[in-house]
């Protein structure tokens, strides 16, 4: 909801303030970018600008809902708020205050809760003149329509906000929640491991989160995967595009079709490990060719026999590079809840390819020497053949 004339956004970041002012001035510019670039993939009006340690995009009335979705869509992000700019003297901000309550008060409690930046050569009015003029403004306007009006400092049924800043104020009823972090393309890019299961997208949002583009890339398990599991991985790669429109986040698709049918014939109980060993030196092998520096993958400890503390030693040996699990130990309850967030869920909620390669008693403590020597000669080899030429897919346009 916004206050009557919103035409700006005002965009809150969080981690990105406490950096040093050459680190800080560059990640705010980061963050323009991928604001203007969300604007103009959703054909929305708006222009960004920083000023203190504020973004602002400047957009329509018309808009300004939807370009406040686009801001908390923003790794970077900590909230948006839709709003009214105003000038910044107490006139202004109380005659705003008094529409606003006229024409989006619904009844219950209000307060007004108000900042000031700059001192008292810039204003010459305090926070606590804000709130108390606003407060009485909004006072009238509630009784004139006929309510009674109660004021609630603690736990209001309508807040509105003022932030007084030197050359302008803004007036606005809500902070949206963003992804929080740290602007995309703030830190170098990643290959994320996507499986079209329900894990792997959220892992791969968690990075981006942390300012790391992402190279998604996809194992084909042949006959063992199928259309239908490869579909959902291409749709969950969507689902993240929409969020990073000025980064290629087209989905590498490696064929592991024979590594998956040696491993079948040769392997049992290591079967999973040394599939996984495939993927991570595939993906490694994609890294280096588009200048990635380590691979993010879905897996928590002990979600999968292949997940164990043991296991995960086995198969982290398959890559030189950092391999990234941002859902280490988180639960899965909670791995749902971000994807039902992210939404990605529904697009994930397929049995997944490798349970159709999962032995019935899988190996939960490999020993790397015992894995090794069970696998088809040249795996890894393979691995590294398919994917220098991976096939790049542009994910299927989203349907709402």
């Amino acid at each position: 909801m916004h206050p009557p004339g919103a035409d700006v956004v005002v965009v809150r970041h969080g981690e990105v303030g406490v950096k040093s002012d050459q680190v800080r001035m560059k990640m705010e510019f980061q963050l323009q970018e991928n604001l203007n670039a969300l604007l103009d993939d959703r054909d929305l009006p708006g222009d960004t600008g920083c000023e203190r340690n504020r973004l602002y995009v400047r957009t329509t009335e018309e808009s300004v809902e939807a370009a406040t979705t686009a801001a908390t869509d923003a790794p970077g992000v900590v909230s948006a708020s839709p709003a009214r700019s105003v000038e910044p003297t107490m006139a202004a901000i109380t005659d705003a205050l008094g529409e606003t309550a006229r024409v989006r008060y619904d009844g219950g409690s209000f307060a007004v809760q108000a900042r000031r930046a700059g001192g008292d050569d810039v204003h010459d009015f305090t926070s606590r003149d804000i709130e108390e003029k606003g407060g009485s403004t909004i006072w009238n306007a509630i009784e004139e329509s006929g309510e009674t009006p109660e004021v609630d400092l603690d736990d209001p049924a309508f807040t509105v906000f003022v932030e007084a800043r030197p050359d302008e104020a803004f007036v606005f009823l809500e902070k949206r929640p963003g992804p929080g972090g740290l602007p995309l393309g703030s830190q170098e890019p990643l290959v994320a491991l996507l499986s079209g299961g329900i894990d792997s997208p959220v892992a791969a949002w968690q990075a981006m989160t942390r300012g790391a583009p992402i190279l998604p890339v996809y194992v084909d398990l042949g006959a063992y995967g199928g259309p239908d599991h490869r579909a959902r991985a291409e749709a969950t790669v969507r689902r993240l595009a929409t969020r990073a429109p000025n980064f290629d986040l087209r989905l590498r698709v490696i064929d592991g079709s024979e590594a998956v049918e040696g491993l079948a014939a040769e392997t049992d109980a290591t079967r999973m490990l040394s599939l996984r060993r495939f993927m991570y030196r595939a993906a490694e092998t994609v890294a280096r060719e588009e200048g990635a520096v380590g691979i993010v993958s879905g897996e928590s400890i002990g979600q999968k026999s292949s997940q164990t503390t043991a296991n995960l030693a086995v198969t982290d040996a398959a890559s030189s590079l950092p391999i990234h699990r941002p859902l280490l130990t988180t639960d899965k309850t909670d791995i749902v809840e971000q994807a039902r967030d992210l939404g990605t869920y529904d697009d994930s909620t397929v049995p997944a390819g490798c349970d159709q390669v999962a032995p019935d008693r899988p190996e939960t403590r490999g020993d790397p020497a015992a894995v090794r020597a069970a696998e088809p000669d040249g795996l890894l080899e393979l691995a590294e053949r398919e994917a220098n030429e991976p096939e790049r897919v542009d994910p299927p346009t989203l349907t709402e």
